[in-house]
This record gives structure tokens, sequence and C-alpha cells, in this order.
């Protein structure tokens, strides 16, 4: 019995190697054909959430590239992703962006969720935004803030890492005691008070969805110390982490956590909200890019 479970746990360990030589090939087969459309030259990469693509129109000299198109790309299946791949130039800086991404609860694995993170680093990209849109657990804030991400909770269940480590991607154990990175913190607020912007901050909880969550988990979440919920951001930055990209983040606030508010929850009220924002958003990140650049 004892050899036989050896033998397993080895066969197992070889399969998950297997698994990763395939995984680093696959990176490299989407950036080469990303390479093939659009030649990158910029080190800023931006992931856009719900309702939050509108951002991408504002770019200049595009190139868009279907998430279908590339190889091992994954699709989202939410309404208000667009799926594509943007590379353009706001305020004279190039930037790529991701329009759209995909979710765990849309039943792709960690790994394929966090997939297009490593291929934006395998394109050369240093410094990377994350954005969603996000309840509000803060009785503080209210639909329509922008909260810059302190931190957050990883209470998916899962976490992208797990499995045979490949040194080439990063460390086996990277630390997160930093994960968003203060100095852009410090930047963020201050183009926001230089611009008029109003920015609010906290910390993100991360929970695996589609459900929304319920009155006493909310609660839950507070105790906790979050200050807003969603249902993607975690893996992509502990990836991020772990490749070795300076990583920060904003939050939409779109609603009102359950229990918080007498209206039901609605997909719609997160798309109406980003499409509020938009203007605003669109103007201060291209200040951002600028003192970033």
């Amino acid at each position: 019995m004892g050899r036989g479970l050896a033998f397993y746990s080895v066969r197992a360990y070889l399969s998950g190697m297997s698994e990763h030589l395939e995984y680093f090939e696959k990176i490299e087969e989407a950036a080469n054909f990303i390479r093939s459309k659009v030649n990158i030259t910029g080190s800023l990469g931006m992931v856009l959430g719900s309702g939050l693509g509108g951002f991408a129109e504002g770019l200049d000299n595009v190139t868009s590239i279907a998430y279908g198109d590339i190889p091992s790309f994954p699709v989202s299946s939410v309404s208000g992703h667009a799926g594509k791949l943007v590379v353009g130039s706001i305020g004279g800086e190039e930037v790529v962006v991701m329009q759209g991404r995909v979710h765990y609860y849309e039943g792709y694995s960690m790994k394929e969720v966090t997939f297009p993170v490593r291929v934006l680093a395998h394109l050369g990209i240093k410094t990377l935004l994350l954005t969603n849109a996000a309840g509000t657990v803060n009785e503080g804030f209210k639909p329509g803030d922008v909260m810059v991400i302190s931190d957050h909770l990883n209470l998916t269940g899962d976490n992208p890492l797990m499995g045979p480590n490949d040194d080439r991607l990063g460390v086996r154990f990277p630390d997160m005691s930093e994960i968003y990175d203060r100095e852009i913190g410090k930047t963020m607020q201050k183009v926001a008070g230089d611009t008029g912007f109003e920015l609010c901050e906290g910390i993100y909880a991360g929970l695996s969805g589609p459900s929304y969550e319920t009155p006493a988990e909310i609660r839950m979440l507070r105790v906790l110390g979050a200050d807003a919920v969603g249902m993607s951001t975690v893996a992509e930055a502990i990836v991020a982490k772990h490749g070795g990209l300076r990583v920060f983040g904003l939050s939409v606030i779109t609603n009102y956590a359950a229990g918080m508010s007498s209206t039901p929850l609605d997909h719609q009220e997160v798309k109406d909200t980003g499409e509020m924002v938009k203007e605003r958003l669109t103007s201060f990140l291209k200040s951002l890019i600028a003192e970033l650049a």
C-alpha cells in the first residue's frame, strides 16, 4: 500500500510538471502570436473589469485582437466584457489593455483565469493596473465612488500558484506583504488631488461567485476588514506579483452590497454605473499614466 501511494505521488508530481511545461509553452505561443500582430514597446498593462471596457475606446493608434484569436486565451461569457486585447496610446504613452476578463465562476481554472496576466508579463509588461466593479461593504462608500485597492482578502477557496512551481514564472513562495504597490498608490492620490478626482481607499474581498453574497456574509466581510467585494482581481494580483510585476488596483463601486439597500442586486446596475463613471475615470487614468511614464 505504501509503495502504491508513493508511486501514485511520483506519477502525480511528474504529471503536474508536464502540465507546467505545456503551460509555459502556451504562454510563449500566445505572446508570439500577439507580437506577430503588433509591435509592443510599452511596459504598462491594464485589465478592465465589468462595465469599464469603454476606457479602451478612448485610445489612439489602436490594434485590437479578439481573445478567441489568441492561442489558448480564455474567452469571457459575461455581459460587459468585450473580450479583446487592445494595444494603443493615451497621452502619447503606449498601454496594453485587456478589455474584459474571464472569471473563476465561469468554470475556468485559476491557471486559465490568470493565463492572460502571464502572457502580459511575457510581452514585457512591468506594471499592471487591475480594475474591477465592486459592491461596497463600507457604509461610508457609495455607488460611483472609485477605491484604490490597498490590500485584498482571497476568499475564493483557491490559489493560482497551487501545484508544482515553474521557476521561470516566479519563486515558489512569493512575498505578498505589499501586493499593491504603495508608491503607485501615493501617485494615484497625488494625481487625484491635482485633478480634483475623488478617491477612497480600502481592502477588496475576492469571492468566487457567481451568486451575490448574503447579508450575513457581508456582515462577516465587514468584521474581517473588507471595504468592497467582488468576484475577480485577487488571482490576477497574486500571479502578477509572482511574476515580478508592480501591481496597483482600482475598484469602481457600482452598488451597495446585500443588506445595505432595499434594491435587489442586478448586474445591469454594475454596467450602468461603469458607464456613468467612464468619462471622469478615463480623464483620471490619462493623467495617472502621464505621471507614471
